[in-house]
């Protein structure tokens, strides 16, 4: 393992230490017990069956949008726009699912999980073209879009697919990736079979990215497009590609919403669905390496879980657990002052060997 990969592991291994010790600190002054509230986080995430289904189900789609996001960054793009490509292809999987009520499985479920990545694939491709061909900003464009999604949702919802209700009817057995063994082994939790497809496209992410031209280029394009276009390569054309690239996986993470989790799509009431942004987060959290990114979603999903417990059962709010993912996300984001630090220490050995 080189140094650069080694450093990436313990920063991110800091700011998680970091955050849970800042979130102690937190409890400690609100007087409330960390570690009776940490023992009961833990229970809560993969204390039993259950709480490790309702975990893995957390993750899931933060696997595809996290996904998404280190495609587009590792090709030199800041994709803001993952929540609003998850919710499109929220809409659009539980959409085919709710016009084909009475077909077969093996073929409704399919078609769901194709529009909802096509969905989010031709959502991300507006950023993407306007980037490539007129140098726009990705992260005005996209954090433009969301709201965009956000509201053709909502007036999907209430006017085409439902007459003014608040949600659609629920989808039928024939499209849902409810798998009923799973579901069994987890005492009954909301785990489907989305982890599954996850874990085929982390593999297959990973072989795109490190075995294929394509995912050579893309890197490249995120280093220099100009020396890209110099050495021949299409960098337009590998610009739009990241981005469809992201969105598809995005719009992959909302199908896991529609067809896994809730089965039906309801009203944002103006706000995003916050598996894009954490998708972010978790990206970001796991060195945008894919297996990285599986488990800093599998960190996230049991903070999410197990908050809910640990309210429960030690009295403290999940607000806390709020902030303590916070407090992980910015020291992600402000891994330089972790870094800086790393490289002290490492000039300062490296002074007291050559004084040797």
């Amino acid at each position: 393992m080189n140094n650069k990969k080694f450093n990436g592991i313990v920063i991110s291994l800091l700011s998680v230490i970091i955050g849970l010790f800042f979130g102690a600190l937190l409890m400690i002054a609100f007087k409330y017990d960390p570690i009776v509230g940490y023992k009961a986080l833990w229970e809560g995430a993969v204390g039993n069956p259950f709480n490790i289904g309702q975990t893995i189900r957390a993750a899931t789609p933060l696997i595809f949008t996290g996904l998404g996001f280190s495609i587009a960054y590792t090709a030199g793009f800041f994709n803001i726009g993952l929540s609003g490509q998850a919710l499109f292809g929220w809409l659009a999987s539980v959409w085919v699912a709710l016009s084909m009520p009475t077909q077969p499985k093996i073929i409704v479920l399919p078609l769901a999980i194709i529009a909802g990545a096509l969905a989010g694939a031709a959502f991300a491709a507006i950023p993407g073209i306007l980037k490539a061909f007129y140098n726009t900003s990705e992260v005005i464009v996209t954090i433009m879009l969301n709201y965009v999604a956000v509201y053709v949702a909502d007036f999907v919802i209430r006017n085409v697919m439902t007459q003014q209700a608040d949600a659609t009817p629920m989808i039928g057995e024939n499209a849902t990736l409810t798998i009923q063994k799973l579901t069994e082994m987890t005492n009954y939790s909301k785990i489907h079979g989305g982890i599954i497809l996850a874990i085929i496209v982390v593999v297959l992410v990973h072989l795109f990215m490190n075995r294929t031209t394509l995912g050579f280029e893309l890197k490249s394009v995120g280093l220099n497009k100009f020396a890209s276009n110099y050495a021949g390569m299409n960098a337009k054309r590998n610009i739009i590609l990241s981005m469809v690239l992201s969105g598809t996986l995005a719009g992959l993470g909302g199908v896991m919403m529609g067809l896994g989790e809730f089965k039906n799509i309801f009203l944002t009431h103006g706000v995003a669905p916050a598996i894009g942004f954490d998708g972010m987060a978790v990206a970001l959290l796991g060195g945008l390496n894919p297996y990285g990114t599986v488990l800093a979603s599998l960190l996230f999903g049991g903070l999410q879980t197990g908050s809910t417990f640990m309210s429960f059962t030690a009295k403290i709010p999940q607000e806390i657990v709020g902030i303590i993912t916070a407090s992980i996300i910015f020291f992600v984001g402000a891994n330089y002052i972790i870094r800086y630090f790393i490289d002290k220490k490492a000039a300062t050995n490296a002074k007291k060997g050559v004084e040797k």
